[in-house]
């Protein structure tokens, strides 16, 4: 997974992951842990966190699960005032958490728009607000949302996801012109076609294959939640010095069609 080159870039720092009781979540958990991190593992799953922090510990890292919702405004705030009570800092926060609610505008309920935003977009707001004065206090911090390549570029029947993931990549940006001068980094990865537990739940749905999403990519194979999560590590650690605002695709070249 790492090298000795990569292998503390964390060290003594403390990592927040939305989202971390699986998929793309749960590898960059495991990823910033096995890099030296105390890593607080997030999810509105406490079983879901609770495995993969014990998964992390049983490895010989740290972990701590973190338990509430994301679409309670004052649960964000808590979230990341309770992570400061207990370790007096917070270096790292990757806003990884997300849902798809698919359909194009006339099949989508009002449920699944506002859920989209309530889970998606909403949470950024609060958990940055939260973190950014202690990240600015401490003399920076990194931050690191999940858009999609779907949020540059559109895909068909799924409107609501498009919409607040194009969202996060503003979010991205406006955020780090607004505090890069505060030694915040704030950046986005965008990744294609992931193997996740979400995605193989549609696949099962829709009587498709992963050999049938893979055929859609040029590199000819789809993504890994590790790949994703290594890159994640790359742009949350000390070797992304100069990297602020930047929106990083990760699609093994593939175009939305």
């Amino acid at each position: 997974m790492t090298d000795s080159a990569t292998a503390s870039r964390f060290r003594g720092k403390v990592c927040v992951v939305t989202g971390a009781g699986g998929g793309i979540g749960s590898a960059i958990a495991r990823r910033l842990a096995h890099e030296g991190a105390t890593v607080v593992v997030c999810d509105v799953d406490r079983a879901a966190a609770a495995e993969v922090a014990a998964e992390i510990t049983a490895q010989g890292g740290t972990a701590e699960v973190s338990r509430f919702d994301l679409a309670d405004a004052s649960a964000c705030v808590t979230a990341v005032d309770d992570v400061i009570a207990r370790h007096g800092h917070l270096d790292v926060l990757v806003n990884n958490a997300g849902v798809n609610r698919r359909g194009d505008l006339l099949a989508l309920s009002e449920e699944d728009w506002e859920t989209s935003f309530a889970i998606n977009v909403h949470p950024l707001f609060h958990l940055c607000r939260a973190a950014l004065p202690h990240m600015a206090s401490h003399g920076g911090g990194a931050i690191v949302n999940t858009a999609s390549q779907w949020g540059l570029q559109p895909a068909p029947g799924h409107i609501a996801y498009n919409v607040t993931k194009a969202a996060v990549v503003a979010f991205t940006r406006s955020l780090a012109r607004d505090h890069a001068h505060q030694g915040v980094r704030v950046n986005a990865v965008c990744p294609g076609e992931i193997r996740t537990p979400m995605v193989e739940a549609h696949l099962a749905r829709t009587g498709r294959s992963v050999a049938d999403l893979a055929a859609l990519v040029p590199f000819g194979r789809v993504g890994t939640p590790e790949e994703v999560a290594a890159l994640v590590a790359f742009l949350a650690s000390d070797e992304a010095p100069y990297m602020c605002g930047s929106v990083v695709e990760i699609t093994g070249a593939q175009a939305v069609a």
